[in-house]
């Protein structure tokens, strides 16, 4: 099974992204009736838990559509959490690092700024996730562990499910210690670096899980312009927020 390419772009129309910066999975929205995305760096625009203006910016402009918003203070570990329908507002959990629903009007929310944001939908069902991959998450089986929470909640098949692996660090730009390394499963000795592509590493686990239909992203947060990294930034760089939901009608 081969991995496709496919590529976020700002959304069309009158609604570009001037007021909240952003591309989006065009695509999704073709074929699965959901908006898929991730807010970008221009003009200084940062979504870092504290920023209170720009979230309330945020919540304004996706507000018809998703009356409810879904966040987690992410801890880079492997737990995903699932919604069943919920009160208007901004809810923000603890400890978890995915959610998933099937609820249309629940806009699921993940920070980054180099780690992977990874949407998943179920194409039979409609149920979908969304779910925050760094090193840890990746290297703790985070993806599977939503795939798994889909079987459960809703009986969703692999096969069905499609899993996008969204802008992060690309693995030109990422740099690891034998730590993550090891952890990832690359063997190398101790107290030697390497690179690695989290994208790649991710979209692996899919396919050994039997997911079918896996893309990612060509974009890096580290070299391509306008995004928040972490890493390029030497820790200075603001927030990225990636966002998955099926829209209130």
């Amino acid at each position: 099974m081969i991995t496709s390419v496919l590529r976020e772009a700002p959304p069309p129309g009158p609604d570009a992204g001037d007021a909240i910066p952003r591309v989006e999975l065009r695509e999704w929205a073709a074929r699965f009736g959901l908006v898929a995305g991730v807010t970008t760096a221009r003009n200084s625009f940062s979504l870092a838990l504290s920023d209170a203006e720009p979230w309330r910016a945020f919540q304004e402009h996706f507000r018809p559509r998703f009356p409810a918003v879904v966040f987690s203070r992410q801890v880079h570990g492997a737990k995903v959490r699932w919604y069943d329908p919920l009160p208007e507002g901004r809810h923000v959990g603890e400890g978890w690092d995915g959610h998933a629903a099937g609820t249309a009007g629940i806009l699921l929310t993940i920070s980054v700024a180099d780690c992977v944001p990874v949407y998943l939908v179920d194409s039979r069902s409609g149920v979908f996730a969304l779910v925050h991959a760094g090193w840890r998450g990746t290297a703790g089986g985070i993806v599977g562990e939503a795939v798994r929470l889909l079987s459960r909640q809703a009986g969703s098949q692999v096969s069905n499910i499609v899993i996008h692996c969204g802008i992060g660090i690309c693995g030109a730009c990422y740099e690891v210690g034998s730590e993550v390394a090891n952890a990832l499963g690359v063997g190398v000795a101790e107290g030697t670096k390497t690179r690695v592509d989290l994208r790649s590493h991710l979209a692996a686990q899919a396919r050994a899980l039997g997911v079918r239909d896996v893309s990612v992203s060509p974009f890096c947060s580290a070299h391509d312009a306008g995004l928040h990294s972490h890493r390029a930034s030497g820790g200075k760089a603001g927030r990225m927020i990636a966002y998955l939901g099926r829209p209130k009608t």
